[in-house]
């Protein structure tokens, strides 16, 4: 990188303002510009030095972080990060921030403290080096929210492809960075006589998972739940994988579905797992599966979908133009897996007709 991407930390821990900036100065690629101990200081530090990135705590004096990141967002739109509590209050809060305009968020207690703080750091440093290569992603992020300026992006991937008739009996997505306001583009928008059940593996933590389960539930037609253990599945429901653990599936010798919520295997780079999960419900549905793979970093859910083709299904990826990261479907595209690229608003269209 040619240019140093230029960071700006706040909160209103002294320890976070320091742990955040030692582990973002650590690489090459970025300098921390300035920090701030509380949302008021932070927004005006956000103007005035105009950085790449920012990390945004919640909690916090004279003005907390939503009301931060509004004000970032209106009058000087930046990419944030927030830094949030691993409580159901934060995973609202977070929930929230991600409506309002911030990119991606952080668990606070897995920041520092981890014995896994060599693979948070990786991840962090990654994230910011990823969100912001992507000059277009504050237009976009305006344009998925509703409120942009009208100013069309450049596109990059039509949406091409057409699924055929076809009896699917199920239907598993998978989706990562920019998920929770991506699928509340896409969920509440399937029709309510769905009669298939929905799988999702959003890259979430504990309660997170849970908060948005709920929030989709709320505003969806169709019933949403975080999945749980031993449940028999039902068609017309969406399971959500909680988070910390991989969701598969059982098949019982009277033909009843039932989940099974598992911390195995181990050694996968996300837990939840699109391609643990994917594999499952193959075992169940083979080629009826609609393989679904939406906004997210990396290549989590390949792997499924190459058994899916190869079982000879059908598979459905979100254009570049319209993701937060195209790095997931990006995957699938390459590797010439997908039978549709789709826009985030084609999408439910494409899964409705489907159905």
């Amino acid at each position: 990188m040619t240019n140093k991407i230029r960071a700006v930390v706040i909160d209103d821990s002294a320890f976070m303002r320091k742990s955040l900036s030692i582990i973002l100065a650590s690489d090459p690629d970025i300098e921390i510009v300035g920090t701030a101990k509380d949302g008021l200081e932070g927004f005006e530090l956000v103007k005035s030095v105009k950085p790449d990135v920012v990390t945004l705590d919640i909690e916090m004096p004279r003005m907390d972080g939503l009301t931060a990141l509004k004000k970032i967002m209106a009058e000087c739109p930046t990419q944030v990060i927030m830094v949030s509590s691993l409580t159901t209050d934060g995973a609202e809060a977070t929930l929230k921030a991600l409506e309002l305009g911030a990119v991606d968020f952080i668990p606070k207690e897995m920041s520092f403290v981890s014995v896994n703080i060599v693979n948070i750091k990786e991840e962090l440093i990654r994230k910011i080096k990823t969100l912001v290569k992507n000059k277009a992603l504050t237009s976009r992020l305006q344009k998925i929210r509703g409120v942009g300026s009208g100013e069309e992006l450049p596109i990059k991937h039509k949406s091409t492809g057409s699924l055929p008739r076809f009896a699917f009996k199920a239907i598993a997505l998978g989706i990562s960075t920019g998920g929770p306001l991506s699928l509340q583009k896409v969920i509440p928008v399937i029709k309510e006589n769905c009669n298939l059940p929905i799988f999702i593996v959003q890259h979430m933590p504990p309660k997170f998972t849970k908060s948005l389960a709920d929030r989709l539930n709320n505003l969806s037609v169709i019933s949403v739940k975080e999945a749980e253990d031993r449940e028999e599945v039902k068609n017309g429901t969406v399971y959500l994988a909680p988070g910390g653990f991989h969701m598969k599936l059982n098949k019982n010798i009277s033909g009843k579905v039932y989940i099974n919520i598992s911390d195995t295997p181990a050694d996968t780079l996300h837990r939840p797992s699109v391609d643990v999960m994917l594999n499952s419900v193959l075992e169940v549905y083979g080629k009826h599966t609609l393989g679904v793979i939406m906004t997210g970093m990396g290549k989590d859910g390949a792997e499924g979908i190459k058994h899916l083709k190869q079982l000879g299904g059908y598979c459905i990826a979100q254009d570049e133009n319209s993701c937060i990261v195209y790095g997931m479907p990006k995957a699938i595209v390459d590797a010439g897996y997908a039978d549709v690229i789709a826009s985030l608003d084609k999408i439910p269209e494409i899964i409705n007709k489907a159905i």
